[in-house]
């Protein structure tokens, strides 16, 4: 019989506002992570910090931004209004407080509801505000959310403005690190959403004059077929081109300048205005893949009081743009109608050179018509009894809270693929078993995904034939051996990620998982060390010639060792396409024919096992 439990006055407990947010922090930023992924919380405490400057900046107040980050403190000075004085504790640390409610002032903020700024206070070890303000300054300083110290209103002479400085609280957020490279790009978009604004991280200047045009050009990685399309408006921007390389669509989608990863109503709405333009203005029925495959685009608006479908506003909900506005569908559409279909009469070459890519993507779609057909029937049938996927329950594309948490491990061989089934998380924890070595897809067409029953498997199991809008996973991570073998697997996965999906990289959602290569223990104490070094200080720290096992492969790890290693203390390393990489050139230079330069490379970089163990 189950225990009945008490259900009396004493039962109902009423939070403080910071302990509900330590409680819950996936209602407030997502999820936590340990900052090997883009959208780990670390990243939106910062995020939520630098909104309010920008949106200062919106309103025309103070055209610079300073932020640091160093030994886990994150530093944020801008030159706006400051903070009122006399409400700078109120604004961090009392929900539904803020001057955000107030539309007049903010109408097309990024941050609505007051939470931003009280979730990073109650997040962190250390928060602290400072406001200058006409000729006046206060702060204030707090631990999880919890005052500590206030000082009293002085003189200063300091340029008004508002100073956040704040250390994420391992207690939450465990062993985290902040990656340069996810911080720059954050940093980029909003110097591309706010000309004008310079953002000085690091001693490092963000700027840029030409908003969507220069996000286009530092983030494409190969050639275009004609000039970017430049295109603005009133509270609207637009860029697009066509790439000479790439396969399906790429969207860089922006609202009130919060970059929606994951689209929404206002990047659904360009798709389909792009293709009726396009239509029309050739006065020709084409299908809608064929106009949009290969497109690279940017597309911002500003929307009055945006409704997002998480806290972390990474896909916008909103159908119209403003209480009395038009749908956000037709607000698109008639932009695009008028200036695109004016840009194109004006720009015959560029108009020509869109029309031989719509006439090209419709030749190779015609060729691929028959096979497609065999493929998706092969797969509906493996499906069935497919034992290459054992999926999980929730999926990117669910309405689920843990979605984020949503992971596809790749791995090699029954055995690697049979631990991680055994332990994983079946709720968000799906596994793709490969049959030994992928192909090599360097230099083949989109045929070879369709040929290849192993590469259509994983592009069905992934849902991202047609882009990765409805990808089913947040988190593809390739699990292999930590040998030549498992490296060279690795790499044949990345060119075909590259080749055909480079989406899925540029957007964060590619891994490698982190496996332990020994474990040392005695009769207390295990260790797992991932590397050379954790070996040695486990061997110093166990002391007395403790027990020393070399993993070989992941298959050599038990089931109930393996659960410890992709649970919450997961090591990954994201798979990162810095904007100075060009795919096609790296693709060339790692799968390509084996020229003297690369052998000399792999040779001088590779760690052969025997040195690992011997070291």
């Amino acid at each position: 019989m189950t225990k009945e439990v008490k259900y009396t006055e004493d039962s109902i407990r009423t939070l403080e506002w910071n302990e509900h947010i330590r409680l819950r922090p996936g209602m407030y930023i997502g999820k936590l992570g340990d900052g090997s992924s883009p959208d780990d919380g670390i990243y939106i405490l910062l995020k939520e910090t630098l909104d309010n400057c920008i949106d200062e900046f919106v309103m025309g107040n103070g055209k610079t931004i300073e932020v640091s980050i160093k030994d886990k403190t994150v530093r944020v000075r801008d030159y706006g209004r400051g903070i009122p004085l006399g409400k700078l504790v109120d604004v961090v640390s009392k929900i539904n407080t803020g001057a955000k409610y107030d539309s007049e002032a903010f109408k097309k903020s990024v941050g609505l509801n007051g939470v931003g700024t009280k979730a990073v206070n109650a997040l962190s070890s250390y928060f602290q505000v400072q406001a200058f303000r006409e000729g006046k300054t206060k702060s204030a300083e707090f631990s999880t959310g919890n005052l500590t110290k206030e000082t009293k209103i002085v003189d200063s002479d300091l340029r008004q403005g508002t100073l956040v400085s704040f250390i994420p609280d391992e207690k939450i957020f465990g062993k985290y690190h902040f990656l340069n490279e996810y911080v720059e790009k954050m940093l980029w978009n909003y110097a591309y959403l706010n000309t004008g604004l310079t953002i000085v991280y690091n001693g490092q200047k963000f700027h840029s004059e030409n908003g969507l045009l220069d996000l286009l050009t530092q983030n494409i990685t190969g050639s275009i077929l004609y000039p970017t399309i430049h295109l603005k408006g009133y509270d609207i921007e637009v860029a697009m081109t066509h790439s000479n390389q790439q396969y399906g669509e790429e969207y860089y989608s922006f609202v009130n300048g919060q970059h929606t990863t994951q689209g929404g109503t206002h990047q659904g709405a360009f798709r389909e205005a792009v293709v009726k333009t396009i239509r029309d203005f050739y006065k020709k029925d084409y299908e809608a893949v064929d106009i949009r495959t290969s497109i690279i685009a940017a597309v911002s608006i500003k929307v009055q009081e945006p409704v997002f479908e998480s806290q972390t506003k990474t896909k916008l909900g909103s159908q119209e743009v403003g209480p009395k506005g038009p749908s956000v569908k037709a607000f698109i559409g008639d932009f695009l109608k008028t200036e695109l279909d004016n840009f194109l009469h004006k720009n015959p070459e560029t108009a020509q050179a869109i029309l031989q890519k719509i006439q090209q993507s419709e030749r190779e779609r015609k060729d691929l018509q028959g096979i497609q057909k065999l493929a998706r029937d092969r797969a509906k049938k493996s499906n069935l009894h497919n034992k290459k996927l054992r999926d999980c329950r929730v999926h990117l594309t669910s309405n689920d809270e843990r979605k984020l948490d949503t992971t596809l491990f790749i791995c090699e061989g029954d055995s690697a693929s049979g631990s991680i089934t055994k332990t994983r998380d079946v709720n968000t924890q799906a596994v793709f078993s490969l049959k030994g070595k992928p192909l090599n897809a360097y230099g083949l067409t989109k045929k070879i995904v369709y040929e290849n029953e192993e590469f259509n498997l994983l592009q069905a199991a992934l849902n991202i034939e047609d882009g990765i809008e409805n990808l089913r996973y947040n988190n593809i991570i390739v699990a292999t051996d930590a040998d030549v073998d498992g490296m060279h697997i690795r790499l044949l996965l990345m060119t075909f990620f590259l080749q055909f999906f480079p989406d899925l990289v540029k957007n964060g959602h590619v891994y490698i998982l982190q496996t332990p290569l020994f474990r040392v223990r005695n009769k207390k104490e295990t260790i797992y060390c991932y590397s050379e070094d954790e070996r040695r200080a486990a061997i110093e720290k166990l002391g007395s010639k403790p027990e020393i096992t070399r993993f070989k492969g992941l298959g050599e790890i038990s089931p109930d060792e393996f659960k410890l290693f992709i649970g919450a203390d997961m090591r990954k390393d994201p798979v990162i396409l810095g904007k100075d990489r060009n795919i096609a050139e790296l693709l060339g230079y790692y799968m390509g024919k084996n020229t003297q330069e690369r052998q000399d490379f792999i040779i001088d970089n590779l760690v052969v096992e025997k040195d690992l163990v011997e070291g």
